[in-house]
């Protein structure tokens, strides 16, 4: 795949209010939708490597559903379904009803087959749900290498990662075979695959999202994955709002709206940033100041979180592998279960100290900035094959996600975050640019998003061939 390709302010795929205009003025139909999507799936399918299930026949028979519905109701069918007729994908990580659900992994999975309130919100909405995408194991890693199915591959350049935990989930958006998808996100794993992907991947609030069952490490968030922040904003309101099986759901405090005057932006650079990256992020400050905003350059404001964030993931996955478990296990994420048999009790309150004294700074941080903003990822993708740049590839080095500081501390402190295309190195692969807001905030991040989005004007199209049926 020739990687010459740049962005365009061409308008490419549909989006959310293009698939409503479309069927509106009978361009198309559910029906047509889904058969394109599907189409494409089986012709990116297995190079591209984003899916571990379609869901085929169903999906149709859902859409059949749904053109009846419009020639019954016509513009009214839209009135309670903001999302009908958009096809969407479902990570791996997250339980479906009628498809499988592997989590990545060759364990068994034992969690009912059942819709968590995400997936149920964005089917009553009228969303079409096409298939399921591919993550590592449990999510553990930034990547989809995985024993379940061979690694996703970036649809920028094929032979190398399109990040992870939700990689599938990014390049099946990026490559045109959706028009969105569902992310979870523990300590990147929406923004990571989004940057490398060239696509929009947005972390809520924790909790603005309820996740089910809920995780003891309290750092995954469930956020959406598309091709605008629009779209971005929808499916984020469709999907929020407490429930209560999920208690942190509901200690969430109310989305404060966002305002219209100029804001102060805190502008981060992390150590050991590629020039490359660097060079495609600095080109998006007009942009901001072209807003009227206030940008200030700051110095790394907060120690790294990093070994805090090892304890509490290690001691969350030794706590739910048995030993009788460890031969189907993948070996990387082994090497993390073993050392978190190790914890003593008082290791883990030490990290959770440290996450609580995070969230302080963070806190004080935020009263004098309304955003941060960063590169979301320092390098550019490394190899399919691979969990980490090489440096942080070897699992018992326990350094698997060190690579990636712009993003795993916004775990642990909760905030909004959103990675958001600002455009590509010279050898032709996407940038994103990170917004980080307070907490409850989510509305700003989006917003402000938005602007920078229309402000840019591009359309992020990977290279090669086209999918068949799109």
């Amino acid at each position: 795949m020739s990687l010459t390709s740049t962005a365009t302010t061409r308008p490419e795929r549909p989006g959310i209010r293009d698939t409503r205009n479309a069927l509106l003025r009978d361009r198309t139909t559910v029906a047509g939708q889904v058969r394109s999507a599907l189409a494409a799936i089986r012709a990116a399918e297995p190079a591209l490597g984003a899916f571990v299930a379609v869901a085929g026949e169903r999906a149709l028979a859902e859409a059949e559903d749904a053109d009846r519905l419009l020639a019954r109701l016509g513009e009214a069918a839209f009135r309670d379904r903001p999302l009908l007729g958009v096809t969407v994908a479902v990570k791996d990580l997250v339980q479906t009803r009628h498809l499988p659900t592997t989590r990545g992994s060759l364990l068994p999975n034992r969690r009912p087959d059942t819709d968590p309130p995400a997936v149920a919100r964005l089917r009553a909405a009228g969303a079409i749900v096409v298939g399921k995408t591919r993550t590592s194991e449990y999510g553990w890693s930034a990547s989809t290498v995985s024993r379940v199915a061979p690694p996703t591959r970036n649809p920028w350049a094929p032979d190398l990662t399109a990040g992870g935990s939700s990689g599938g989930s990014a390049a099946a958006v990026a490559a045109g075979l959706c028009t969105a998808a569902l992310g979870t996100d523990g300590a990147g794993s929406i923004r990571i695959p989004a940057a490398f992907c060239g696509v929009v991947g947005f972390k809520p609030t924790f909790g603005r999202v309820p996740y089910l069952p809920p995780g003891g490490d309290r750092l995954a968030h469930l956020g959406p994955l598309a091709r605008s922040v629009a779209d971005a904003a929808v499916l984020t309101a469709v999907m929020a709002g407490p429930d209560p099986r999920d208690p942190d759901s509901a200690a969430v405090p109310p989305a404060r709206p966002a305002g219209s005057g100029p804001l102060r932006i805190g502008w981060i650079e992390f150590p050991y940033t590629d020039g490359a990256v660097r060079r495609v992020t600095e080109d998006a400050l007009p942009a901001l100041a072209a807003q009227g905003h206030r940008i200030e350059r700051l110095d790394l404001p907060f120690a790294d979180p990093y070994a805090a964030l090892v304890d509490i993931l290690a001691a969350a996955e030794a706590a739910g592998t048995a030993p009788g478990d460890e031969d189907r296990c993948d070996p990387g994420r082994l090497a993390l279960v073993r050392y978190g048999r190790t914890l003593s009790g008082a290791a883990v309150i030490r990290a959770e100290e440290a996450r609580t004294a995070l969230r302080a700074r963070l806190a004080g941080l935020m009263e004098d900035y309304d955003l941060l903003a960063m590169a979301t990822v320092p390098t550019e993708p490394f190899s399919a094959h691979a969990i980490a740049p090489p440096w942080a590839a070897e699992p018992e080095d326990l350094l698997w996600l060190a690579w990636t500081p712009a993003t795993y501390p916004f775990n642990l402190t909760g905030q909004p975050a959103l990675s958001l295309p600002v455009g590509h190195t010279a050898r032709g692969l996407p940038v994103g640019l990170q917004l980080v807001g307070r907490v409850g905030e989510d509305d700003l991040v989006l917003s402000t998003a938005g602007r920078i989005e229309a402000e840019l004007g591009l359309a992020m199209v990977p290279p090669g061939p086209r999918p068949k049926g799109e």
